[in-house]
């Protein structure tokens, strides 16, 4: 006897995972990629070889003069938070940026719009966040707003570029719930942001920064647009014209001579 699947949230959750690698290939190799990253600087490496590495590929502004394309795009490679401290506030920033922002939003950006569009989307959060953040750094150095040992601060993870997903994925609502979405991801960075002078630290001004680059987006026709997906009328429109052509590529020709009498 054949097993029904379950119904009602927990059918369609279950459907939801099953289908995943399906719709959003591109997004469980990068989050397959991140969770083997943690764990390779986790317990891999000894303390002080990860920190070297963190180090290296932080995005922080003596970096980002030195050797700006290996920090850009190393520092997405990592996560910056627990998995397991379920009870601090790193945990729930986790759950935001990895779990809403990468793992459920990213893969719905990427049904959506495609691998291209959504890879573009999140690493143009990320790069573009990373490199206004540091001119709100630079400025704020010269006004003495941040202490000068923020030139070698360690600086990496996804958020970035997660809350950018998070802001554009305000189209994936209904509309009464995008207003409510929209100021839940602009607050949630304020909620840990530490005030040492007028600024809040550079990491809430970059989620700030990033969530608004994704709220911009959203202006953009060619996101408000879904990628374009044979149907299956279209398939078989397609393939009753195939069949058509076949058709009269295989009639007879009339042979000479034997033309239809003409009409009286």
């Amino acid at each position: 006897m054949n097993s029904q699947s379950p119904s009602g949230p927990l059918g369609g959750l279950l459907r939801a995972v099953r289908g995943y690698p399906r719709r959003a290939p591109l997004t469980l190799a990068y989050v397959c990629l991140l969770l083997a990253s943690h764990a390779w600087v986790g317990y891999g490496l000894s303390a002080d070889r990860a920190a070297t590495v963190l180090g290296y590929l932080s995005t922080n502004l003596d970096n980002l003069r030195d050797h700006p394309l290996p920090a850009l795009l190393g520092s997405a490679l990592f996560f910056d938070g627990t998995l397991t401290d379920v009870t601090s506030t790193d945990f729930v920033g986790t759950l935001i940026t990895l779990g809403l922002g990468v793992c459920c939003f990213l893969a719905w950006a990427e049904h959506r719009w495609g691998k291209a569009r959504a890879a573009a989307v999140f690493l143009g959060g990320h790069v573009a966040a990373t490199l206004l953040t540091a001119v709100v750094i630079t400025v704020a150095l010269r006004h003495g707003w941040y202490p000068t040992a923020v030139r070698q601060a360690l600086d990496y993870g996804v958020s970035y570029g997660a809350q950018t997903v998070l802001a554009i994925a305000t189209l994936a609502l209904p509309r009464w719930g995008r207003l409510p979405w929209a100021a839940f991801v602009l607050a949630w960075p304020l909620g840990g942001a530490e005030w040492t002078g007028p600024l809040p630290d550079f990491t809430t001004i970059g989620h700030l920064v990033a969530a608004a680059l994704g709220f911009g987006l959203l202006g953009v026709p060619a996101f408000r647009r879904d990628r374009v997906r044979a149907t299956g009328s279209s398939r078989a429109a397609s393939d009753l014209g195939r069949q058509r052509g076949s058709v009269a590529e295989s009639a007879p020709s009339p042979v000479a001579g034997t033309e239809p009498p003409a009409s009286v």
